[in-house]
């Protein structure tokens, strides 16, 4: 080796060696993709960095053996994503893959999978088709399962929207993935528990009708219910209240506390009918009347930025219920029928709560009117609609069964896409500005009229968050929110309310992981399939081919270099 071969090999060295004294200190990762795939949010990282040094953190994620191309796909995911927790994780985070069909006979599989069934993970069925083109069954169970200090939370790896594909829904999921385990691991980890509140006192749903969306809240916050009073404070503690289908006037006072709690930030989800109809008489003698609903709500919720019309929405994309169709002195006949006053709301596809959700099922419905004036700092984004076919009812009007068909669709349902649900957000203007603080609360005499930058949601149909109830007493049970007795199949309610109230009081931004998009790059099946043994032959022939073409050329060039 000469003087210059020497100095270059040495600079090498050295700058391998300073290369690796400075990636021990500057930690850093690049992500090529146009979609930031496989980068996680600020937010996770520094949730993965606060875990607790002394806590094991083990995930078990029951995606293995044989699995189709979507769910490898969706496997591959979820290992990529924990790969990604893990290095910024700041205690002893593990994961495993487990292949739950695994067993020496049927018997002990079924036993597996009824213990995982029982811990409330259910299984997915899913039809392949194999080299033969004979169609095969596959038990799946996309879940994960979190084990934290000696306590474990299952978690869902597979979002199912029958409106879309299987593609589609994997897609989804793998969108849905650093939400839907950051979510888990938050539940798991977090030392502060946050309030919310039901609202009393004005005919709201009790507690039983409200039961699966309780439990739900009860997963993140301490859920209480009570009464405002006329102290303007009793609302400070909370992060967000639920109004659900008051039927009596609020009083001044109430609104003036409701005011000044969202006047210092706070977050409020309206359910609000705009009608009052009596549905026991509609159920039994098939006749009611509809009038307008008033709650003494209206003038502050037009100082928000929202109006509850009082019409009733009847929609052609609607829910069925069996009906008697026999003439008079026949037995009775039932066929299921459209009911149009139970709409199948369309949720948006932009925001973060209802991104990817199915229709939210909704009864006697009121149109809700943003064109109103409001502060222009506030913005408003249409979450839930109708569908393009949709007849607005004005009131007061008569319901009647025997008459409800007798129309000419075509022009009955004559406007569509009525917004039903809304957020607000931004700083609101105080209903009670420039005028006096209601006799009875107790308050120093100042009254805030504009709020804290804040959020609120407004829905125009209060039955969007009911759960049907079925027997009373110890055997009263409770029907999951958003689902059908009559079809058997469950809406996407629960989602939805479950999401909103994540979203009024996320202050740090998680729910926005849900608005992560992936562009879906399917390949042609079409072509797969007919061009499947050219493209195997290129990919096992055409690498060997070129080694040897590059051996044989080096081979060559050898020999014709040392004969000269």
């Amino acid at each position: 080796m000469n003087k210059n071969n020497i100095r270059s090999f040495g600079i090498v060295v050295a700058c391998i060696i300073v290369l690796n004294i400075v990636s021990a200190y500057a930690f850093f990762r690049l992500d090529l993709t146009s979609e930031k795939r496989y980068s996680i949010s600020e937010n996770t990282k520094k949730l993965m960095s606060r875990l607790d040094k002394d806590k094991k953190m083990h995930i078990r994620i029951y995606l293995d053996g044989d699995l189709n191309p979507g769910f490898l796909r969706l496997k591959k995911s979820v290992g990529e994503m924990l790969d990604e927790f893990k290095i910024y994780a700041d205690n002893d985070f593990t994961y495993e893959f487990v292949n739950p069909s695994t067993a020496s006979s049927q018997e002990e599989r079924d036993k597996a999978y009824a213990t995982l069934e029982k811990r409330g993970m259910k299984a997915s069925v899913v039809y392949d088709k194999d080299d033969e083109g004979k169609a095969i069954q596959k038990v799946v169970f996309p879940w994960a399962e979190i084990y934290y200090e000696h306590d474990t939370i299952p978690v869902n790896l597979l979002e199912n929207n029958p409106r879309f594909s299987g593609s589609q829904n994997l897609n989804n999921s793998i969108e849905n993935l650093e939400f839907q385990l950051t979510d888990a691991i938050r539940v798991k980890t977090t030392k502060t528990i946050n309030k919310v509140a039901f609202i009393e006192g004005h005919g709201e749903y009790p507690a039983e009708l409200v039961y699966d969306a309780s439990v739900a809240f009860s997963r993140y916050f301490q859920v209480d219910r009570g009464q405002l009073g006329t102290d303007p404070n009793v609302l400070k503690a909370y992060k967000a209240i639920v109004i659900a289908n008051p039927q009596k006037p609020f009083t001044e006072q109430e609104k003036y506390i409701i005011d000044q709690y969202v006047m210092n930030g706070g977050r409020v989800l309206w359910l609000v009918n705009g009608v009052r109809l009596a549905e026991d008489s509609l159920s039994t003698v098939g006749v009611s009347p509809a009038i307008p609903l008033n709650v003494n709500l209206d003038d502050q919720l037009f100082k928000y930025g929202a109006r509850i019309e009082p019409v009733l929405l009847q929609d052609m994309q609607c829910t069925q219920v069996p009906m008697n169709v026999a003439r008079p002195g026949e037995a009775a006949k039932f066929e299921p029928m459209p009911w149009y006053y139970a709409p199948l709301l369309l949720a948006s596809p932009e925001h973060p709560i209802t991104r990817n959700l199915v229709e939210i099922r909704g009864t006697f419905a009121s149109a809700l009117d943003l064109n109103v004036s409001s502060s222009t700092k506030i913005k408003k984004t249409v979450l839930l609609v109708t569908s393009n076919a949709t007849h607005a009812e004005m009131t007061p009007t008569r319901i009647d069964l025997s008459t409800m068909y007798n129309m000419d669709s075509k022009t009955y349902f004559n406007t569509g896409y009525a917004p039903v649900a809304a957020a607000l957000e931004g700083q609101f203007a105080s209903v009670f500005a420039n005028r006096m603080i209601p006799d009875g609360i107790i308050s120093d005499g100042k009254t805030i009229t504009e709020s804290k930058p804040t959020r609120m949601i407004v829905v125009s149909n209060a039955d969007i968050i009911r759960n049907e109830v079925e027997g009373s007493g110890p055997a009263m049970q409770f029907l999951p929110l958003g689902y059908d007795r009559y079809t058997k199949q469950e809406y996407g309610n629960h989602d939805f309310i479950l999401n909103s109230i994540l979203y009024l009081a996320d202050d740090d931004g998680w729910l926005q992981l849900r608005s992560r998009e992936f562009k879906l790059r399917l390949l042609n099946k079409k072509v797969v399939v007919s061009g499947k043994k050219k493209w195997e032959i290129i990919n096992v022939a055409l690498p060997i081919v070129i080694l040897l073409a590059f051996a044989f050329g080096y081979s060559a060039f050898r020999r014709k270099y040392y004969t000269r």
